[in-house]
Parts: C-alpha cells; sequence; structure tokens
C-alpha cells in the first residue's frame, strides 16, 4: 500500500483520538475552529493547487507513494487529510495549553484578591 495515504490516514485518527480521548478542548463542536478550516481550505486549494498542477508542477510527489486521486486542480487528496491534521493538531494545543495558562491566571487573580480583601480589612 502507498505510504503517503498510509501516514495520512494515521495522523487523522491519532488527531481525532487525541481530541476526543485526552485534550478534550471541544473545537469540534465550536464554529469558529470549522470557520477557520474553511478558510485554511480555500487557502490550501489555491497554493496546493498552483504547486501540484500537473501541467507545470512545483512539488512532485512520488505516484507509487500516493493514491492517485486528486481533486480539485491536481491536488492529492492525502493532502487535505495531512493538512487538516497539521492545523487541528495545532489549533488542539494551542487552546489545551491556554486553558492552562488561563486556570492558572484566574488562580492567581483569585489569590491576589483575596490577599488584598485580607489586607483592606485591616
Amino acid at each position: 500500500m502507498a505510504e503517503y495515504p498510509v501516514l495520512t490516514l494515521i495522523a487523522v485518527i491519532a488527531v481525532i483520538a487525541l481530541e476526543l480521548l485526552w485534550a478534550r478542548t471541544g473545537i469540534f463542536g465550536r464554529a469558529q475552529y470549522w470557520i477557520s478550516m474553511a478558510i485554511v481550505g480555500f487557502f490550501q486549494v489555491l497554493v496546493d493547487g498552483w504547486l501540484t498542477k500537473l501541467s507545470n508542477p512545483i512539488v512532485i510527489y512520488n505516484p507509487a507513494e500516493q493514491s492517485g486521486l486528486r481533486f480539485p486542480w491536481d491536488i492529492p487528496v492525502e493532502d487535505f487529510g495531512f493538512g487538516w491534521a497539521m492545523v487541528t493538531l495545532s489549533i488542539i494545543t494551542w487552546v489545551w495549553l491556554g486553558r492552562g495558562a488561563g486556570a492558572k491566571r484566574s488562580a492567581a487573580v483569585s489569590r491576589s484578591n483575596q490577599a488584598d480583601q485580607k489586607g483592606g480589612s485591616q
């Protein structure tokens, strides 16, 4: 079996599993995520279409390592899965790290407010 489709499928499944079983950021249920994916997809079609067009390719893939499916404008379909996994993993990481930092900030502000209230009552 061709390597690129297999690795793309593994990446997609791994990112979905990471989100649903561990990170649990909830991004798949947010409109912002899907809007960002539409924006990324639009630009991916433009750029990837230009880079991989069969009439004058800039990037050439080994046909033995691909599924051979191309859509639209000669873009290997694996590029969409790999791109989705890469961007989604970045967003999951960003949200997950930010959520932790937000909790730390909230706790610090809460402690600071409690200290102020105790100091002000003396």
